[in-house]
């Protein structure tokens, strides 16, 4: 199931009228740089062979936590003034966001908070954990998550940063489009997880202001895709968050989301959903083919390229966006026969 791009409505490139532009990532890119790794762009010979195009896996399994999320975090966390950071911070997370704000509130010495749910995988738990930040298990879906972030904002006083609907977190991911089009620079297409927005939004807004001709593809699971039905609904809406091998890419936008959705709608030129075993079968040939480690919401730009879900014509690249999968969840879908 798709969204074409003729289904996406209010369609501009103009940076006037983007919450979040080039020139925001560009200072994302300078006050981060040396606190993140520049991940590298590695030559896909399998999947180029299946395709008869070129094909770069961009590894931000790379990252010091094993995703990207460490990009907008440390941003977001930088733009602060000193009052607001030593207040301590707080957070609603899936998992990699909580452990890039635990990871730099270490680096930059102030406490930090991070509220989950329930649905949650322990490994990503217990990775915030041991990186000395508060913990929170509240509910079963991110919103619940959300409704204690907002709770302790209030009663402690504590200085939020948005998992994905905040411009400075939007323009940290938005650094990864720009290491892209400088190590690619025939680039024709991106394939990108899509979650909340904050990385596909941050890649597109950068991606298409340098190369405005190539395409943008938001993908994500068929389970409880927020962005996805936003989209075709025309506005936020509410989705139930489900269990998914894409842990990452669960949870809502919010209803009422001020950056990514804007982002998303305007600049994304498809939007792909992939099955439970599709997802599986990116994570599969991963580590057996590229000799990496996904976790699900990394794995869907492969799973997509072997399902026949996207047609390329030309050098593209797949954002691997995290590794942090359980190691026995991992080890038990790589030893399966592939479907």
């Amino acid at each position: 199931m798709t969204i074409m791009k003729s289904e996406i409505q209010s369609r501009s490139t103009e940076e006037r009228v983007l919450p979040v532009t080039l020139a925001d990532i560009n200072r994302a890119a300078a006050r981060i740089v040396g606190r993140v790794t520049h991940t590298p762009l590695v030559y896909s010979s399998n999947l180029s062979e299946r395709t008869s195009q070129p094909v770069y896996l961009k590894l931000e399994t790379r990252q010091p936590i094993g995703a990207f999320k460490l990009r907008g975090a440390m941003n977001a966390i930088l733009s602060l003034d000193d009052a607001a950071r030593k207040r301590g911070l707080v957070t609603a997370s899936t998992g990699n966001h909580g452990r890039a704000v635990a990871y730099a509130a270490r680096e930059l010495g102030v406490p930090a908070t991070i509220c989950m749910s329930s649905l949650v995988p322990a490994n990503k738990v217990e990775a915030i954990r041991m990186l000395g930040a508060e913990i929170r298990i509240v509910g079963r879906s991110q919103d619940d998550a959300q409704a204690e972030v907002e709770r302790l904002t209030e009663s402690r006083g504590l200085t939020p940063i948005p998992p994905f609907d905040d411009a400075n977190v939007v323009a940290g991911q938005g650094t990864i489009g720009l290491e892209i089009v400088e190590d690619l620079p025939d680039l024709t297409t991106v394939l990108v997880p899509l979650s909340g927005g904050g990385l596909a939004g941050g890649i597109a807004v950068a991606v298409k202001a340098l190369k405005p001709e190539v395409r943008v593809i938001g993908l994500s699971m068929e389970r409880g895709a927020a962005m996805h039905a936003a989209i075709a609904a025309g506005k936020p809406v509410a989705v139930r968050e489900e269990e998914t091998l894409a842990d990452s890419l669960g949870g809502g936008i919010g209803v009422s989301n001020h950056v990514t959705f804007t982002l998303c709608r305007n600049l994304l030129d498809d939007i792909v959903l992939l099955t439970e075993n599709q997802i599986a079968e990116g994570i599969r040939h991963a580590a057996r083919q590229e000799h990496v480690t996904a976790e699900g919401a990394g794995a869907v730009g492969i799973a997509a390229i072997l399902a026949g879900k996207v047609e390329l014509s030309g050098p593209t690249a797949v954002v691997i966006s995290g590794g942090n999968i359980d190691p026995i969840l991992h080890q038990r879908i790589v030893a399966e026969a592939t479907t």
